[in-house]
C-alpha cells in the first residue's frame, strides 16, 4: 500500500488521439466487468456538451472516468481507496488524459459543486454480513444486507449535485431492489428510468452467495443468471 501512497503523477494538458491504452487494475482496485461494461455504453449513449463537468463516483481503475474525459468533458473521479486513487491517477497519466481524482467517502471530495453527468458503479451485492469497512476487495461490490448500503446515499445525495437537466446513470444488480432506486430519485424531484438491461452468469461471489439468496427469495431455485440495470435519472431544467 504504501507504494501506492507515494505514486506522483505528472500533469497532463493535452489530449493524444485515441485509442487510449486498457487502463490497468493492480490488486484491491475494481477491475473492469460486464457491470462498467453497461454502465458504458449508457455513457456513450449521453449527448454530452463540450466542457460537460462529469463526476464518477466510485471510479476504481477509472475506466469510465477515461471515456468521459476522451470525450472532451472536464472529468472528477473519487474513490475511498488510495490504491484506486492512485491507480486512476496512473491511468489517467498513461493515457493522456486530464482527469481530476481525488480521495474521499462518495460525494465528500466535491461538496458544493455541481455536474452535468454523475456515475456511480457502487458496492451493490446482497449478503448476510454486514458492509465491511473501507479496506479489503469486498469493499467494491458488498452491499450489505439488502444490497444498498451504498445505493441509498446515492439515491439520497447525488440530486443535490446534479446541475439542471443534469443526469445520472446509475449500474445496479436487480437483486438490490432497482424499484427502490428509482422510486427514491424520483422523489427527489428527478425522471427517473431503467434504460440498459443485461443478464449475466453468475460470477464467483454470487455462486457463494446463491444458496442465502434462494433462502430470502431473491433468486428461485433454478436461476443461474444475474440482471445488471442501469438507471437513468434526469434533473429538471
Amino acid at each position: 500500500m504504501s507504494g501506492y501512497l507515494r505514486c506522483v503523477t505528472p500533469q497532463v494538458t493535452s489530449i493524444p488521439p485515441d485509442p487510449a491504452p486498457d487502463p490497468l487494475a493492480p490488486p484491491g482496485v475494481y477491475a473492469p466487468q460486464e457491470d462498467t461494461v453497461l454502465l458504458g455504453d449508457a455513457l456513450a449513449g449521453e449527448p454530452l456538451p463540450p466542457e460537460a463537468d462529469v463526476l464518477d463516483v466510485g471510479t476504481g481503475s477509472g475506466a469510465l472516468a477515461l471515456r468521459a474525459a476522451g470525450r472532451g468533458s472536464r472529468v472528477t473521479a473519487v474513490d475511498l481507496s488510495w490504491r484506486a486513487v492512485c491507480t486512476a491517477r496512473y491511468n489517467a497519466w498513461r493515457a493522456g488524459l486530464p482527469v481530476r481524482v481525488r480521495h474521499g467517502d462518495l460525494f465528500a471530495p466535491v461538496r458544493g459543486e455541481s455536474f452535468d453527468l454523475i456515475m456511480a458503479n457502487p458496492p451493490y451485492v446482497p449478503g448476510p454480513d454486514a458492509a465491511p469497512g473501507p479496506r479489503g476487495p469486498a469493499a467494491s461490490w458488498h452491499g450489505g444486507r439488502d444490497g444498498r448500503a451504498v445505493l441509498d446515499r446515492i439515491c439520497r445525495e447525488a440530486p443535490g449535485l446534479l446541475s439542471p437537466g443534469g443526469t445520472l446513470l446509475l449500474v445496479q444488480s436487480a437483486l438490490s431492489d432497482a424499484d427502490r432506486t428509482l422510486a427514491q430519485l424520483r422523489a427527489a424531484g428527478l425522471e427517473a428510468a431503467v434504460t440498459h438491461r443485461r443478464r449475466i452468469a453468475f460470477g464467483p461471489v454470487l455462486r457463494a452467495r446463491a444458496d442465502w439468496l434462494r433462502e430470502r427469495g431473491l433468486l428461485s431455485a433454478a436461476e443461474n443468471k444475474e440482471e445488471l440495470v442501469v438507471v437513468r435519472a434526469e434533473a429538471l431544467c
